[in-house]
Parts: structure tokens; C-alpha cells; sequence
């Protein structure tokens, strides 16, 4: 114990000593918690799927703790790197992701008329969980670079940037993940403080692309058919879900014991939330949406205190893309709008996404981290060595 504790002494100033004193804690227990929900819903949820498909009743529940392993690592190797790294893993993990983007639309899986996954080594990969953090941080950079300075044309790569990612998606097509896309570079021409006449040409422009969509994908116009009159088309999904919502009243029909996840087919995945109802109640499912909420507006309370434009940007998208899609995943559970295939992070079952999600918070922890010297120069938290220059009259 005294051997582990002297590599977060701050008398030693290791790495990982550095690490500790100077990542912000509440954000990080505050992830690893939300993880903890995952698990135990994944208890819950996940055995009647298993069971229902032919696999063993722990299938889910134990792929899902494993895929938290690589998770925890990638937060906590991120969290490690400063703003120059992060840029050079938002450059590499955007060029692979979106050469594999293109990969999928030839050699991916199909899956309800849409190829979203490709294999790799073996393993089932979607590779937009992965761009997206990517792309977030790498428009940042370039929009905080015209912001500097007026001769890079920042703003013009990154519109480029996402069109290509959107582009790429609508071919899959995925158009709840070009959606989210979309609002993460909303956000970060909003916060950039570009002219309201541009954000609404942009914002007309996507509305023109959903249009789009509705008349050119036959799953989508089903999809919002369905949600705007469920006689019209399959609702089932929704449809359960609804009844895992009311089932479980305010306290829970108890773990194993809830009746309408055994015929929700995405229990363990994108309709979680809805199997956390049945099993634990509504009382639970506040607070898990408590615990997202305080994710969301620490980690853009951090953002907006930093400094340095790149990491303020950064930080500030990556909490967006963390927050949209949370509210997509909970807005669907509860059939406020239609289906989006996209899963609760951190706690629907899915290792590309606890994964990729891992990565975009590790880096959301790097760029929010203290300067080293706030929390060394005087041996204390930064909030005491404040208090200590007052006391000695330093200014």
C-alpha cells in the first residue's frame, strides 16, 4: 500500500502523480460510476436476450465487463496526453476512421439494408464511433487556428471534413449519426461565434438532407412513419419499451423480475434504459440521467475555464457529443422520437462504442487537466495554493 501511494505523492511529481493532482477527479469517478450502472443493467437486462437468441444467459453481461477493461484504459491513457497529443490522435483516428468508412460501404455487413460494421481481425467494428470523437477535435483545432489566425482557412477544412463524414454516412446510411454529427459542429460553429446567417444557412441545409433522406431511404420514411402513426408500420420496439417504462412503476419490479424486457429485443443494447425501468424502477432511471447530466455540465463547466482556445473548443464538443447523444438514446427509450440506433454510453451493451466513448473522454479529461505548476508550485490543490498566495500577500 505504501509502495502504490508514493506514485501519487506529490513530493515525487511522477507521471502518474502529475496525472492524479491535476485531472479533474469528480468528472472521472463520475464516468467510472456511470459504468457501474452499465454493469449492473447488464445484469439485469441482459440474460433474457441471451437466452432468446441461444446463447448462454452471461453472454452479454460478461462481454460487457470485459469491454469495460479496454474502456478504463483508453480514459485513463488519453487522460495522459497533452493538447499536441490529442491533436495527433484526433489526425491519425479521423484518417483511419474514415478510410474505413469507406471500406464499409464495399465490404461491411449488412444489416436491415444498411452497412454500418466491417470486421476487422475478427471482431465487429463500426468505425464512426471511433471518427466521431476524431472529428470533433480535429474541427476544433482547425476552427481555433482561424480564429488566431485569419489566413488559415479553418472553417472552410473543417465544413469539408464533416461533409465528408456525412456523406459517408448517408451511403451507409446512418442518418442518426449524421444528425449527432451534424449538432457537434453546430455547437462548435456557435461557440466559435461565427454569424447567425451562417449557422442558419447550415441549419436549413440540414433540414434540406433530412428531407432528403426521408425520400430517398425507405427504412427512414418507415421509421418516421411508424413514430408519427404507429398503426402505420412496426412499432413493436418502441412499443415495449414504453410498457419496461410503466411496468416498473417507482421503485422496480426487482432485478430478473421484469416482464416486458423478455420480449424487448434490444434489452442489453440500445433500449437499456427502458429495461432499467422494469427491473429498478423510475426512481433509478433519474438518477442515471442525474449522474449523464452532471457529466455533461461539469465537463462544459471545465471546458469553458480553459484558456487555450483548442482546448476550450475540444473539450466543449467532445461534452456535446457525449450529452446528444445520451439525450437521443434516452428520448428514443421513452418514444419521443423515432429509433436512432444509437446506444446510452457508457452503459448499453456495444465494445466498439464503450471503447471509442473511453477515447473521447480520456481526451475530454487531457484537455480540462491543471497546469502541473497550479498544483505543484506550493505542494497544494490548486484551490489551496490560491488561498495560500493570499495569506502571503502574493498576488
Amino acid at each position: 500500500m505504501t509502495a502504490i501511494s508514493a506514485w501519487f505523492s506529490r513530493e515525487r511529481k511522477t507521471p502518474i502523480a502529475e496525472w492524479w493532482w491535476t485531472v479533474d477527479r469528480e468528472l472521472l469517478f463520475a464516468l467510472i460510476a456511470l459504468m457501474g450502472f452499465g454493469v449492473l443493467l447488464s445484469f439485469a437486462a441482459s440474460p433474457p436476450v441471451a437466452e432468446r437468441i441461444g446463447l448462454g444467459p452471461w453472454h452479454f453481461t460478461q462481454r460487457h465487463v470485459l469491454f469495460c477493461i479496454p474502456a478504463l484504459g483508453a480514459v485513463f491513457l488519453a487522460s495522459l496526453v497533452n493538447a499536441r497529443w490529442a491533436r495527433v490522435i484526433g489526425l491519425v483516428t479521423l484518417v483511419g476512421g474514415v478510410v474505413l468508412l469507406a471500406l464499409t460501404l464495399r465490404y461491411g455487413v449488412e444489416v436491415k439494408g444498411a452497412r454500418r460494421w466491417i470486421s476487422f481481425m475478427g471482431q465487429s467494428l463500426q468505425p464512426i464511433e471511433f471518427v466521431k470523437p476524431a472529428l470533433a477535435v480535429m474541427s476544433a483545432w482547425l476552427i481555433s487556428e482561424q480564429m488566431k489566425r485569419k489566413d488559415v482557412p479553418g472553417h472552410v477544412l473543417a465544413l469539408a471534413a464533416t461533409g465528408l463524414v456525412v456523406g459517408l454516412l448517408l451511403l451507409q446510411p446512418d442518418v442518426g449519426q449524421t444528425i449527432l454529427v451534424a449538432v457537434v459542429y453546430g455547437g462548435l460553429l456557435f461557440l466559435s461565434g461565427i454569424s447567425w446567417l451562417v449557422i442558419g444557412v447550415l441549419g436549413l441545409a440540414a433540414i434540406g438532407l433530412l428531407v432528403l433522406a426521408y425520400t430517398v431511404f425507405p427504412h427512414v420514411a418507415r421509421r418516421i412513419d411508424a413514430f408519427i402513426n404507429p398503426e402505420t408500420g412496426d412499432n413493436y420496439q418502441a412499443e415495449r419499451a414504453l410498457e419496461s417504462l410503466l411496468e416498473g412503476g417507482w421503485f422496480g419490479m426487482g432485478p430478473g423480475e421484469g416482464i416486458a424486457r423478455r420480449y424487448l429485443p434490444d434489452a442489453h443494447a440500445d433500449f437499456v434504459f427502458a429495461a432499467g425501468a422494469s427491473e429498478f424502477g423510475i426512481l433509478f432511471c433519474l438518477m442515471l440521467v442525474g449522474l449523464i447530466a452532471f457529466i455533461v455540465i461539469r465537463a462544459l463547466n471545465l471546458a469553458m475555464r480553459q484558456q487555450n482556445l483548442f482546448n476550450r473548443l475540444a473539450a466543449s464538443a467532445l461534452a456535446i457529443q457525449f450529452g446528444v447523444q445520451s439525450a437521443f438514446n434516452l428520448t428514443v427509450n421513452l418514444n419521443l422520437i423515432p429509433p436512432k440506433g444509437m446506444t446510452l454510453p457508457f452503459v448499453s451493451y456495444g465494445g466498439t462504442s464503450m471503447i471509442a466513448i473511453g477515447l473521447s473522454m480520456g481526451l475530454l479529461l487531457a484537455l480540462t487537466r491543471r497546469k502541473p505548476e497550479e498544483t505543484f508550485a506550493t505542494g497544494l490543490p490548486i484551490r489551496s495554493a490560491l488561498d495560500h498566495s493570499a495569506v502571503s500577500g502574493k498576488r
